[in-house]
This record gives C-alpha cells, sequence and structure tokens, in this order.
C-alpha cells in the first residue's frame, strides 16, 4: 500500500509541447504573377530624329503609346493597340500629326530582348494594307529601337 501512495502523491509530467517546424518547400517557392500586364520601354534615334514606345503586353493583348519627334517634318503621338503573335506586335497606331487626329497606320514590330525592329511591308494597291504578304515583311532598314527608362520615355510621351 506504501507503494501505491507514493505513486499517487507524485505529480504528473507535464507533456512536452512540439514546436512545428517551418515548412521549407513553401519559403523557397517562387510565385509568378501571370496575370499582370507587363510593361516594356524603348527609344530609337535615327539622326536628328528619335522615337518613343511604351507597351503593356496583357497575355497578348498590346496597348500603349508612341511619338515620333522629327526634326525636318511634322511629329506625331498617339495610341497603340493589337496584338502579340509569337515575337511580332501587330499594332494599329492611331496618331495626330500636323494638327490633324484619326491618322490611322499598321505597325509590325519583331520584340527582341534588346528592343524592337520595325518591319517593312509591301502595300496592297488595292487595299491599302501595309503588310499584305507577311512573308515577305522584312525587320532590318526599318527603325529599331532600343529598351530604354521607363521614367524617360514616359516623359516623353506625355
Amino acid at each position: 500500500m506504501s507503494v501505491f501512495l507514493l505513486n499517487c502523491n507524485k505529480k504528473p509530467e507535464a507533456p512536452v509541447a512540439e514546436t512545428p517546424q517551418p515548412d521549407t518547400t513553401a519559403a523557397t517557392e517562387k510565385i509568378v504573377d501571370t496575370l499582370v500586364a507587363k510593361s516594356f520601354c524603348y527609344m530609337g534615334v535615327t539622326g536628328k530624329d528619335t522615337v518613343f514606345v511604351s507597351i503593356d503586353d496583357n497575355l497578348g493583348t498590346i496597348t500603349g503609346k508612341m511619338a515620333a519627334k522629327n526634326s525636318e517634318k511634322d511629329s506625331n503621338k498617339g495610341e497603340l493597340s493589337g496584338f502579340k503573335s509569337g515575337d511580332t506586335l501587330k499594332l494599329t497606331y492611331n496618331f495626330a500629326s500636323e494638327g490633324k487626329t484619326g491618322n490611322k497606320n499598321e505597325i509590325y514590330f519583331l520584340q527582341t530582348k534588346n528592343g524592337l525592329n520595325e518591319g517593312i511591308g509591301d502595300r496592297d494597291p488595292e487595299t491599302g494594307t501595309k503588310y499584305a504578304n507577311e512573308k515577305k515583311i522584312k525587320y532590318t532598314g526599318g527603325r529599331n529601337l532600343k529598351v530604354a527608362d521607363c521614367n524617360l520615355v514616359t516623359k516623353a510621351l506625355n
């Protein structure tokens, strides 16, 4: 009976609390937000003429702005809209020039990691389409725009 009494007076030991281990896989995973539009800015200088372009790529739908500041002819400024097909931007440029708004021009750019190369195509005499035969578009000889600081480009576009 004395053994029984000794065991009754003994205080129970507190259970040791386990500290949860951090999930190391969650900390090393990088979350990529693919739903946010990606913004790009470009600038090209040819002689005394400068072109500024800013584009937003929202899952292949392109919007943006473009301005050409020309030294010997009227400058122009306007909106870009279109889509991306592979590495080609197929855009419509709605712009104002010579005091006249409502001007519209097709413009294709080949997008590279270094910038944009403007496509030069044959105009269809019947429809006026600048890029009538996409297989014959050349991405040399047109304007070459390099990746530029968006603060500088935005200032020029406003």
